[in-house]
């Protein structure tokens, strides 16, 4: 008897607990085909994803690209700074790599490179001597582990997320992103610390914005992208944009992140 009456006992206070616990909010999501008008104007193809993080709301253009995979280009830099830091390559944002010399047509390139420079102005080189240093077990290890895009980091062995078999999808690129500012990446808090701060762009009273940009070729076409999130008041919106066009120049470079600040500042995000 006394067993019976320990086991209800269990059942209803287990009862009482699952009543108090509330349900999650399910996710939402909607499309926004009238955002077009923002890719059209710079005679681009794309897709954009954000995720409003209290709503837990997400607003797509071009749903089914959104869901399609692309090399990262210079978004990679994100995961190669993290595992650069977690392995001890670089002991944190202010290590310095020395340019060897070699001129590049981005002036900012020319000269020496810490962690933060190089993520400031994309500094392949930099970026590509981590990866050397990491190496391709490593490397592999960790993407693994994160779970990033397809995994495959074949077909060029440096650098692989310009000109190799590595693809990412906008949609997977905004949860990443959320897994960073949550610190649910496999990362030392400290390490993914670094990363966010190094990837700042914009600091004001009222928001504060992370972004990383890349552009290569892929196949036959100019692949641009421009990820990141906004802090603002208690919220977070996470976003990612890919572009593409047959050519490459100064107005398809600067595309990428017009056309983000376009939409953000449709959806009252930014003014």
């Amino acid at each position: 008897m006394r067993k019976i009456f320990l086991t209800v006992l269990v059942l209803i206070l287990l009862s009482g607990c699952s009543r108090s616990t509330p349900e999650p909010t399910p996710a939402t999501a909607e499309v926004r085909a009238d955002l077009a008008k923002y890719f059209s104007a710079y005679h681009v193809d794309g897709a954009f994803v954000l995720y409003d993080l209290n709503a837990n709301h997400t607003i797509r253009y071009n749903p089914q690209r959104c869901a399609e995979q692309f090399l990262p280009a210079s978004t990679y830099k994100i995961v190669n700074a993290l595992i650069a830091l977690e392995t001890g390559i670089v002991p944190d944002a202010d290590y310095v790599i020395k340019w060897n010399g070699q001129q590049y047509p981005i002036p900012e390139w020319n000269r020496d490179q810490t962690l933060r420079s190089a993520m400031q102005y994309s500094v392949v080189w930099y970026y590509q001597e981590l990866a050397r240093r990491e190496g391709q077990k490593t490397i592999q290890k960790y993407i693994d582990a994160v779970g990033y895009g397809n995994r495959d980091i074949g077909g060029n062995e440096n650098p692989f997320w310009l000109d190799g078999n590595l693809r990412i999808s906008a949609d997977e690129q905004i949860n990443l992103l959320a897994r960073l500012y949550k610190d649910k990446l496999p990362f030392s808090k400290r390490n993914m610390d670094i990363v966010k701060d190094i990837l700042v762009r914009e600091k004001t009273d009222t928001y504060t914005l992370r972004a990383k940009t890349g552009s290569t070729t892929q196949g036959s076409i100019s692949l641009g992208w421009y990820i990141g999130y906004l802090e603002k008041d208690s919220d977070v919106y996470f976003f990612a944009t890919n572009i593409s066009s047959p050519t490459s120049n100064a107005q398809f470079l600067e595309a990428r992140e017009a056309i983000t600040r376009n939409i953000l500042k449709e959806l009252g995000i930014l003014q």
